[in-house]
């Protein structure tokens, strides 16, 4: 049998799977994504980008394209309660959700990646992913056998890859399940009389509606059960006393809270990421959001280990960063469920919307607010001990000599290599390699944790590597690029 070699496989063409294509790709890593389905997903569970989600796009340039197909709101919900999570006071410029189907989400990161020439097979189903000393076999349903130096799995809770690594994915079953259902003819008003009375309500594309609903009388029914449009209208009935004349149901669907975690995100040169790494009940959004941020931390180290000149660790420092987030995030869906549930069964009923309305009060606190809605949208995410080493860099307003017509930040990473910005009075080397592009600060508004700072070296994720004095340059390039001298 003849083998096919590239160097990194993708096993799932989801939003995960495709943004981890297409960074690879772009950093000149060849890549093939192996999608069982036949065509793209035309039906949508996920609806929103967070703010995080649409700052990843914006470090590559393409921002604009997921921001020309979706609409905006200046925050979010958490756990539904009445006080909306304020995401125009964090420090981002782009302070909102984007609604957005997941749908076309994967239309444009499908395009971003093949236009950045990464291959992507669909109909092609991995049947078997073996791993050898210095590379990793993939058998299809078709009787092909592929080689790839590495593998990733993007391929959801059931992953191949993390079953073919070892990897355990531990966490709690399914205990309650909620439906969604997309209706072409609703009533008058029914999107914002549904919200009144509890039931998430948000319009789609094509005039459809989107229902989302937990009926106490429903919620213990298995989400691998269909939905029938009778159950649907009477679930809204039971909650809102009307079935807001639904009609022409276009999909129907049962959801669950079963959450689990990968007990590890690598094993040896297969790693997971997205839902194959964690799953958990949708509340917040935040499931495809964090696949997203998933894939762009682990791209530029999985291309930096491919082409050789990744440091000792880098790879490894995909888990040490990402495992914690992916624990957090179903930390927090799992008391989002629980808010939810208190409410639902009748002998909590009350406490629990005492405890709700408890916690509303607490989000009209503009401090708890504003942590919470970090926490919520990863704009608050920090991969380290605290320092600024580690934090998530804003898009700062800066001019650089050597870019005229740039003026903020994100502009200077959108060929996804690390960033050296010389910011004092001593100017150090300047150009670009494959690697580093260096550049001098002739105007700058620094945050205060980098007033300081006369260089500070920024990784192709935003996130800052290192910060300093400029004589302490080379060692930071060495350690994190693995060369000390930046070619000008």
């Amino acid at each position: 049998m003849h083998t096919v070699h590239t160097d990194v496989i993708v096993v799932g063409a989801g939003p995960t799977g495709l943004l981890l294509a297409a960074e690879l790709a772009l950093a000149g890593v060849g890549v093939r994504v192996l999608e069982r389905n036949d065509a793209p997903t035309s039906q949508s569970r996920a609806l929103t980008l967070h703010p995080r989600s649409i700052e990843v796009m914006d470090l590559r340039g393409i921002a604009g394209r997921f921001l020309a197909r979706g609409h905006t709101l200046p925050g979010w919900h958490f756990a539904g309660l009445n006080t909306r999570l304020d995401f125009t006071a964090l420090d981002t410029r782009h302070g909102y959700t984007l609604f957005l189907e997941q749908a076309r989400t994967e239309e444009l990161l499908d395009a971003r990646a093949r236009e950045l020439g990464a291959e992507i097979v669909r109909g092609c189903q991995v049947t078997a992913v073996r791993q050898e000393p210095d590379s990793v076999v993939v058998e299809t349903a078709r009787g092909e056998r592929l080689r790839a130096s590495y593998v990733v799995g993007c391929d959801g809770a059931r992953s191949i890859v993390r079953q073919a690594a070892g990897i355990p994915f531990d966490g709690t079953d399914e205990t309650l399940s909620g439906m969604l259902g997309d209706f072409a003819v609703t009533g008058p008003d029914a999107a914002h009389s549904a919200e009144a009375h509890g039931v998430l309500a948000v319009p789609l594309e094509d005039g459809l509606t989107r229902f989302v609903v937990i009926d106490p009388e429903r919620m213990r029914v298995p989400s691998d059960r269909p939905v029938t449009y009778g159950e649907f209208r009477q679930a809204l009935t039971n909650i809102a006393g009307t079935d807001f004349n639904v009609a022409e149901p276009h999909w129907l669907s049962r959801f669950g809270n079963a959450t689990r975690l990968a007990g590890r995100y690598r094993q040896g040169r297969l790693l997971v990421a997205g839902d194959a790494a964690h799953i958990h009940f949708p509340a917040a959004g935040q499931g495809l959001n964090t696949g997203l941020q998933d894939a762009m931390n682990l791209g530029w180290k999985l291309a930096a280990q491919v082409k050789g000149w990744a440091p000792d660790g880098l790879l490894d420092s995909y888990e040490a960063e990402r495992r914690p987030v992916g624990a957090a995030v179903t930390a927090n869906t799992e008391v989002q469920t629980l808010l939810l549930e208190l409410t639902l069964v009748p002998q909590y009923h009350r406490p629990g919307m005492a405890l709700r309305g408890m916690l509303d009060g607490l989000l009209r606190i503009g401090e708890v607010n504003r942590d919470l809605a970090a926490s919520v949208s990863a704009i608050g995410i920090h991969y380290g001990d605290g320092s600024p080493a580690g934090a998530r860099v804003p898009d700062l307003p800066i001019s650089v000599a050597e870019r005229p017509g740039v003026e903020r930040l994100y502009q200077l990473l959108h060929d996804g290599r690390f960033l050296l910005v010389h910011t004092g009075s001593q100017a150090g080397a300047s150009g670009r390699d494959d690697r580093v592009e260096t550049v001098t600060a002739t105007a700058w508004q620094p945050s205060p944790d980098l007033e300081e700072a006369e260089a500070l070296l920024v990784r192709p994720d935003g996130h800052l590597a290192w910060a300093g004095p400029i004589e302490a340059e080379q060692q930071a390039l060495l350690g994190w690029t693995g060369a000390a001298v930046v070619a000008p």
